[in-house]
């Protein structure tokens, strides 16, 4: 029984070295076809003949006795296998040309070499549809800008040329417009006559800003309209404005926008027969503005201060006072042509001291020009302005509701009352000043109720 069982267990131990024999272990088997499939991965189509048949030659190591865990272990690791891994990766080799197999693949068919025949025939008929290129034209010289007109090839208009085809499109358009087309020249002549004066300095300022020139060219002629054709200014006493020699008038002060400080002035340059150009006294809000202190001043304007109006009758001007100020052209409409309070006569007193005659003065129609119906005392105060207006059509149109109505204006000149027979000591008489403050005041009060009864409408 022993030796049945010895033989048996020989005759399964060879059985089992021979199956060992025929079949290699699973992890020999799994290590060459990972080899093999990584190979087979990083393989690229540019292959050299070593590479081909190194790859060829990998499927037959399967057929060889596979070997054993640790030899194949040994085998991955050596450097000999890393060699062998890395001979299947050559050095790409550039090629502009396409081959066969690729060109027939694409569908591109090979072109044959052209004869000679076949070359000129196409030249040929290339040729008939080419055309002879005309020969570049010479170069012309560019202009001179210094050359004069018959030098140059295009004729260029001198100043004399333009002056005198603008003078003709204007004279044209004054025709157009129902102008005189000589009163349109004149004033063309006049414009430019004013720019070369202004530009060549031909003109002075006193020491108190009055620019005579810009007020003759630019101020008056502006005014113009304004005093003519919206207001319609009607002017009655001229007689008692002294032809020389210095002069105060005194006149209300109304119209919310304090126009009429200019249309005065208008009226005297405009009606007077010597043209006589009033002084205006204005407050510091008028001087501290700006452009607008610059433009007064150029007018002939000044600031209503002792000295500048002592200077003003030494020199023999016509001097205009609107006592009432801020306080007059300010005041709501239920109280118009109700003359507001003179002030300390300070006017009088520069009067008595030159010895000049006093003018009352009386202004009808600048009530009407913007009614104020309301004042905005929180925005006068944070703009800080003496009053913030509101009128029919200001804020509620803006910027347009700045624009005065035409209303029907009456400027008159009441008769002079005489201070030289005072003497100048009167001026610091505070009664005799009161006393000539409040006739001064009564007079153009009464004057503006006979106006007002005169007048036929606020318009007309």
């Amino acid at each position: 029984m022993a030796t049945k069982k010895t033989t048996t267990s020989k005759t399964t131990t060879s059985k089992t070295t021979a199956a060992a024999r025929k079949k290699p272990s699973s992890v020999a088997a799994g290590a060459a076809r990972a080899s093999g499939e990584r190979a087979r991965r990083r393989s690229t189509p540019l292959l050299s003949a070593q590479a081909v048949m190194t790859t060829a030659e990998t499927p037959k190591a399967s057929t060889t006795p596979k070997a054993s865990k640790g030899e194949a272990v040994k085998a991955a690791k050596s450097p000999a296998s890393a060699a062998g891994r890395t001979a299947h990766r050559p050095r790409p080799t550039a090629s502009t040309k396409p081959s066969s197999k690729a060109s027939k693949q694409a569908g591109v068919r090979p072109q044959r070499p052209q004869s000679p025949r076949a070359k000129r025939a196409a030249d040929e008929a290339a040729r008939r549809h080419l055309r002879v290129a005309a020969p570049p034209e010479p170069k012309r010289p560019s202009p001179d800008p210094t050359a004069t007109q018959t030098d140059m090839a295009l004729p260029v208009p001198g100043i004399d040329e333009l002056l005198s085809a603008s003078i003709a499109a204007m004279r044209i358009a004054a025709q157009g417009a129902g102008m005189s087309p000589d009163e349109i020249e004149r004033r063309i002549a006049a414009t430019l006559a004013f720019l070369r004066r202004r530009i060549e300095g031909d003109f002075s300022v006193d020491e108190f800003g009055y620019d005579e020139h810009f007020a003759e060219n630019v101020i008056f002629p502006m005014l113009r309209p304004i005093y003519k054709n919206w207001f319609r200014v009607e002017v009655r006493g001229l007689e008692n404005i002294p032809a020389e020699g210095g002069a105060l008038i005194v006149s209300n002060h109304s119209g919310t926008i304090a126009i009429d400080s200019l249309m005065v002035a208008q009226a005297v340059h405009d009606e007077h027969p010597q043209h006589r150009v009033m002084r205006a006294l204005g407050a510091d809000l008028v001087f501290q503005t700006p452009l607008l202190g610059a433009f007064a001043r150029r007018g002939g304007s000044t600031l209503a201060t002792g000295d500048d109006v002592d200077r003003l009758f030494a020199k023999g001007e016509l001097v205009g006072v609107f006592p009432e100020g801020f306080k007059g052209v300010g005041k709501p409409f239920k109280e118009r042509y109700k003359l507001q309070r003179f002030g300390r006569g300070g006017f009088v007193s520069a009067a008595l001291k030159a010895g000049v005659p006093i003018i009352p003065t009386s202004v009808v129609g600048a009530e009407e020009i913007a009614p104020i119906i309301g004042n905005m005392k929180t925005v006068a105060r944070l703009l800080g302005l003496p009053y913030a207006p509101i009128t029919p059509t200001f804020p509620l149109l803006g910027p347009l509701g700045l624009i005065p109505l035409p209303s029907k204006w009456i400027i008159e000149f009441g008769a002079p009352i005489e201070t030289a027979s005072h003497g100048k000591a009167s001026a610091d008489d505070p009664m005799l000043v009161f006393d000539l403050t409040d006739q001064v005041r009564e007079t153009i009060q009464q004057t503006l109720y006979s106006l007002l009864m005169q007048r036929r409408s606020v318009f007309f």
